[in-house]
């Protein structure tokens, strides 16, 4: 089974950008969709974008405009390019793709 590995969280003042990634240990070539959600403290975990084999994305409205998903099938990663931060941005970011996560990377966004 594919394994996810993440990093790329951080600390970030507000307006700052972070991009995260997602490494996964097999070929995610054949992959139809991988996804980032995230889950802040007391609260849902959330979808936040999705990336399709095709190259279609899906973005929830809190982030569209300010955060860019993309996959390199070659790297076996999956990219979430986020500027534009603002502190409600603060959250566990999760990469997923069906029946897998990952471990989770922590974004920290100070006004």
């Amino acid at each position: 089974q594919v394994q996810l590995v993440e990093s790329g969280g951080g600390l970030v003042q507000a307006g700052g950008s972070l991009r995260l990634s997602c490494a996964a240990s097999g070929s995610i070539f054949s992959i139809d969709v991988m996804n980032y959600y995230r889950q802040a403290p007391g609260k849902q975990r959330e979808l936040v974008a999705r990336i399709y084999n095709t190259g279609s994305t899906y973005y929830a409205d809190s982030v569209k405009g300010r955060f860019t998903i993309s996959r390199d099938n070659a790297k076996n990663t999956v990219y979430l390019q986020m500027n534009s931060l603002k502190p409600e941005d603060t959250a566990v970011y999760y990469c997923n793709l069906p029946g897998v996560w990952g471990q989770g990377t922590q974004v920290t966004v100070s006004s």
